[in-house]
């Protein structure tokens, strides 16, 4: 009997070697070595090339000490609450809309899924066309005053240009997201409430969202990680303008590090930028779960 399990955990064992000490390896080789190796940078007097002395933590405290660091984070704290309510509340309204029993509503799901599809670099440029050239020639013409100037040259407005685009890009995942926690839904259930005489409102809140939790933790986290480590459209867009106002955590660390040539401490940023990620995502992952086991 010994043998024969041994013979079986040899098996296994050669199985795992085959299908997947490959992959892990090339994951070792492309995400952990890199990670590992650019935290022990941040030690370093690292200059882009090569490094000649290890600094301790000075460059963690030339970055807590960057004004403009701070700012870029607060920047992206508050843009992240923004796209998280907005981007899921789209979203939702989205799925409700397309699961409703219609003709076309493949296309419709389509339809909304599509901007999704489109890279943040096109995207930024095409609504830059939008904010500066369309909008203030239709605001002109219809006498909207509130698409007069361009929305790209102020700060505040500039904010929620990025919110709108981002909204508009990512309502459209999210939506299938949630079509799929609708579609999960037992009909017998939907139809005892109908039966028990459940307004469409009640039966919303309390069976529709309670049996489709699952839909929104992973929509809300998807959501976090996505603007947290916004970069493309931030870039193609505002480029961070007007005078840094709008300069998201990604963008200020490669300006950092490409833009002014302090490559240790933009890299320690960038440690740092992936903590804050990670925690609030943990945060968010852990807050959900706890809600799904309580429903």
């Amino acid at each position: 009997m010994k043998s024969e399990t041994s013979k079986k955990s040899l098996k296994s064992f050669k199985r795992f070697g085959i299908f997947a000490a490959l992959p892990l390896a090339v994951f070792a080789l492309v995400l952990i070595v890199p990670f590992l190796r650019g935290i022990f940078l941040t030690f370093t007097n690292w200059d882009g090339f090569e490094f000649d002395s290890f600094v301790g933590l000075d460059n963690y405290v030339l970055s807590v000490q960057d004004e403009a660091f701070w700012s870029a984070m607060t920047m992206t704290f508050g843009y992240v609450i923004a796209s998280l309510i907005l981007v899921n509340l789209v979203g939702f309204g989205l799925a409700l809309l397309v699961t409703i029993p219609m003709r076309a509503a493949n296309v419709y799901r389509t339809f909304f899924f599509v901007p999704n599809l489109i890279g943040g670099v096109i995207l930024g440029l095409i609504w830059q066309f939008i904010f500066g050239e369309a909008l203030p020639s239709i605001s002109k013409a219809f006498s909207l005053p509130i698409f007069n100037d361009n929305w790209l040259l102020s700060p505040t407005t500039a904010f929620w240009a990025m919110v709108i685009v981002t909204v508009w890009q990512m309502g459209g995942y999210m939506m299938i997201i949630y079509v799929t926690g609708l579609m999960s839904i037992e009909k017998d259930v939907l139809e005892a409430a109908i039966i028990d005489g459940a307004s469409a409102l009640r039966t919303l809140l309390s069976i529709k969202i309670p049996l489709m939790a699952s839909a929104f933790t992973i929509s809300m986290f998807l959501t976090i990680r996505n603007s947290f480590m916004a970069y493309d459209l931030n870039l193609a867009l505002t480029g961070g303008g007007p005078y840094r106002t709008t300069e998201l955590i990604s963008l200020h660390v490669f300006k950092e590090a490409f833009g002014f040539g302090n490559f240790a401490t933009g890299q320690s940023q960038a440690v740092m930028m992936f903590l804050v990620i990670a925690a609030a995502a943990l945060t968010q992952v852990v807050l959900s779960k706890r809600a799904e086991v309580q429903r």
